[in-house]
Order: structure tokens, then C-alpha cells, then sequence
């Protein structure tokens, strides 16, 4: 269950997406995230599917890989849809002639709206993690916040806070799996029982999953210092960004995603 989990893993390639300047393809999902908010109908979504279906193919990221960055929002993705069949307004739908009370035709295009917009959010925000290295992603944060240097914003350790965050999930992900079986082995039971029972049962791995988090981080911390690490003045890198064709290439396909979906509301 958990080893399935995508959040914040990174597929190494050589694939024209993995290329892409990191400053770009933040600020490329920034405008595709925003964008899908733009969205009020069906139609746009078909720009929205062609976008998304030529970044997973030039990606070389298979779909399976994709799907499994959707199991950890399963639960919300449903709920969005329950609660958006039973609980909008409108006329009643009918089923093999039997009256519906509850669910109405606006629930049913309203639930299948809002799902493909969790959909596309989730898939597109996951391609960002898995087409990106933690230290380009590190770079290219801290080259979008530097110019906010001026205003006293700590851009580099910002972007080193951030992913280092993003990249302990994977690791705390395997880390509890690892304490799952070893209570498993010890006779514990997380699969059995209503979900109140398994929620219930997830207790007892807090707390070696936070004294283990801290450790952790306690030993990331001792390893920093003991390489004299001092925050950003004064470094340097070993690959520079420059923007090359490819990135002025996905810039303008963003851009020209985003005035269709504009120009369609």
C-alpha cells in the first residue's frame, strides 16, 4: 500500500520534459494549475487532456506510474463526487423509471466536472516531482524567489526548506511501511475492521514514525554542518540554468494552452 505511493519521487531520464529548465516547469505548473480553475465546461478539458497526454508521452513516464500518484487522494477524490451527486440541487434523475430523490442530473454533471479537475490537478502536479531532481528543483525555486532578496525573503533557504520537505516524503512513506510490518510480524491488524477500526489501529504508528522523523532530521542536520554548510552567500554551482530552445518551446505551448481555455469561457 504505502510502497505505491509517487509523492515526491524522481524518475531519472534523458527525455525532452526531463530537460526542461526547472524554473520553467514550475512556472508552468503554476499556469496550469491556475488554468484549470478557468475551465467551466466540458470542451476545454480536451485541450487540457492533449496537454497533459503529450507531457506523459514525451516524459516516457508510464501511466501506471501515473495512477499510482492518485491512490494517496483516493479518499478525497471520491468524496468530492459523493458529495457532489447527493448534495446539488436540481431535477431528479431517473433509473430503470424509479425516481432518484437524492441524486439530481446538475449533481451528476457537477461530480463528473469536479473530478476531472482533481484529476488533471493531481496528475499534472506529479509530473513536476517525478521529471525533476531535488536539486534542480532546489535551483530553480531559489532562482524564482531571488529577486525577492531585496524585500529580506531567505530564497535559498526557502527553496532548500521546501524540498527537502518535499523529498523526506518518500523516505517517511518507506519508513512507515517499514514499522507496518514489523507490528504485522508482532500480530498487529490494519486491514481487517470498518474504517474507523483501521484509522484506529494507524495509531500506534505515530510515535515511533515521529521519533523516527526526528532522528532523521537530526542526523540531516549533523551532516550539513559537518560539510560547513551556511546557507546560500557565496556559492556556487556546478550547472548554471540557461534557458535553451526546448524551455522558450514549453513556454510558448503553456501559454498557448491557457489563452485557448480563455478564450473558450
Amino acid at each position: 500500500m504505502i510502497k505505491n505511493i509517487t509523492i515526491g519521487q524522481y524518475i531519472p531520464g534523458e527525455t525532452a520534459i526531463h530537460r526542461i529548465d526547472p524554473r520553467v516547469k514550475i512556472l508552468a505548473t503554476i499556469a496550469y494549475i491556475s488554468i484549470l480553475f478557468f475551465v467551466k465546461d466540458f470542451f476545454p478539458y480536451i485541450y487540457v487532456l492533449a496537454y497533459l497526454g503529450t507531457v506523459i508521452w514525451l516524459s516516457e513516464i508510464s501511466v501506471k506510474t501515473i495512477l499510482k500518484s492518485l491512490k494517496p487522494l483516493a479518499v478525497i477524490i471520491i468524496l468530492t463526487l459523493v458529495f457532489n451527486i447527493f448534495m446539488t440541487p436540481g431535477e431528479t434523475v431517473k433509473l430503470f423509471g424509479i425516481d432518484l430523490i437524492f441524486v439530481t442530473k446538475q449533481g451528476l454533471y457537477q461530480a463528473a466536472y469536479m473530478g476531472l479537475r482533481l484529476l488533471f490537478l493531481i496528475t499534472g502536479a506529479s509530473l513536476l516531482t517525478l521529471t525533476t531532481s531535488p536539486i534542480a528543483l532546489t535551483d530553480g525555486i531559489e532562482k524564482l524567489l531571488s529577486p525577492f532578496k531585496k524585500l529580506g525573503v531567505p530564497a535559498h533557504e526557502l527553496a532548500m526548506m521546501m524540498t527537502i520537505a518535499l523529498r523526506f516524503i518518500p523516505t517517511l512513506l518507506d519508513e512507515t511501511d517499514k514499522i507496518m510490518k514489523a507490528q504485522m510480524a508482532r500480530g498487529a491488524d490494519f486491514e481487517s475492521g470498518n474504517l474507523f477500526n483501521r484509522a484506529k489501529a494507524m495509531i500506534p504508528l505515530m510515535v515511533p514514525l515521529f521519533i523516527s522523523a526526528f532522528r532523521r532530521a537530526e542526523e540531516l542536520a549533523l551532516a550539513i554542518e559537518a560539510r560547513c554548510y551556511r546557507g546560500g552567500e557565496n556559492r556556487t554551482r556546478m550547472k548554471q540554468l540557461k534557458l535553451i530552445g526546448i524551455d522558450y518551446s514549453a513556454s510558448i505551448v503553456t501559454i498557448l494552452l491557457c489563452i485557448g481555455i480563455i478564450f473558450t469561457r
